[in-house]
């Protein structure tokens, strides 16, 4: 059941749980040397790269130093590690619910990235882990968004990935979110939701648009209560609170969001939806009220049943008087 890994093997060790970069070298010999190569194409200083290359850190698929009188290599690779920026620790820990020899199934705090992207390199749950637990080679099997909590699947075999992907990737996986909203007693649920959803590269922000549904979500309360202090941006004067369950049958960028958005329930602590607003980028004070609760699903390589279930709870819920005052979260 498992699917060989096409994933070239790198001759350096990762970084802080972070993989070299590979850079793969044109066939046309129009450069000297690899040194002006990776300063034509890299976007640091001259001087910088040559210093990489004088310090052994640039190498050849064979692990060999790439110096700077080196010749070009049409067509072959060089590996290196790319300078990051520091990073502000995500001040909250990432738990694991299970592990064995196939899975890793995490439970991811909000405000902490699935895996590297942009600025979150390695205060990323990929990172961590690969760190924590001595997994170089665990990948993740499919994405949480960074600002949602929850249940998160990696995969321990490079082999194995493929076939924990093709679950998520034909919906064989039974998920379950769970999410905390304003209450509208006129509104008639469960509810299926089903529209058509459009995110547009570079735009925050996904919209829904006339034309055949690609997101379906079916939406049920769990439960309802007065809210004890302001509901947050699009829900003022509701005055109450609800706790809903929101099975995915699809996987659209941001479709619980939209969803829930579109029936004038937004989750509490969204940036994005009703409208996008701007945060700072440490403001751990109201996190967004989503939860990855449940992943089920029979294991592709083993056979098995595999129920998992989050041990988190949302802070609006448990303690809304404290969410609601802007009292710092905890995880």
């Amino acid at each position: 059941m498992s699917r060989r890994s096409r994933r070239v093997p790198s001759p350096l060790p990762q970084r802080e749980g972070i993989d070299a970069v590979r850079l793969r070298l044109p066939a046309e010999p129009r450069w000297p040397t690899v040194l002006d190569h990776l300063v034509e194409r890299l976007p640091v200083p001259a001087h910088e790269v040559e210093a990489m290359l004088r310090g052994g850190e640039v190498v050849t698929a064979d692990g060999r130093p790439v110096g700077p009188g080196t010749a070009y290599l049409p067509g072959g690779s060089v590996w290196f590690h790319r300078e990051r920026a520091p990073e502000a620790a995500v001040p909250f820990g990432i738990e694991v619910v299970h592990r064995d020899e196939h899975l890793v199934v995490a439970d991811k705090p909000h405000f902490l990235a699935t895996t590297p992207r942009g600025s979150h390199i390695t205060e990323t749950a990929l990172a961590r882990l690969r760190r924590r637990l001595g997994l170089p080679d665990l990948s993740p099997a499919h994405r949480l968004d960074r600002l949602t909590a929850g249940l998160v699947l990696f995969t321990v075999e490079p082999g194995e990935r493929g076939a924990y992907q093709k679950l998520f990737a034909e919906r064989r996986v039974h998920k379950e979110y769970e999410a905390v909203a304003p209450h509208d007693p006129a509104l008639a649920l469960p509810h299926t939701a089903r529209s058509r959803i459009v995110k547009d590269r570079g735009v925050i922000a996904a919209r829904e648009l006339p034309g055949e549904p690609n997101a379906v979500t079916e939406i049920e309360l769990l439960e309802h209560r007065a809210a004890t202090g302001p509901l947050g941006a699009g829900a003022a004067g509701t005055g109450a609170l609800g706790r809903y369950r929101l099975l995915p049958r699809t996987g659209r960028t941001h479709q619980l969001r939209v969803h829930m958005n579109a029936l004038g329930l937004p989750l509490l602590g969204d940036p994005v939806y009703p409208e996008v607003r701007d945060p700072a980028p440490d403001d751990y004070r109201r996190p967004l009220q989503l939860l990855s609760r449940v992943l089920e699903f029979t294991d592709p390589v083993t056979g098995e049943a595999r129920a998992f279930e989050s041990r988190r709870t949302l802070l609006a819920w448990t303690d809304h008087q404290q969410w609601a005052t802007g009292a710092e979260a905890t995880g």
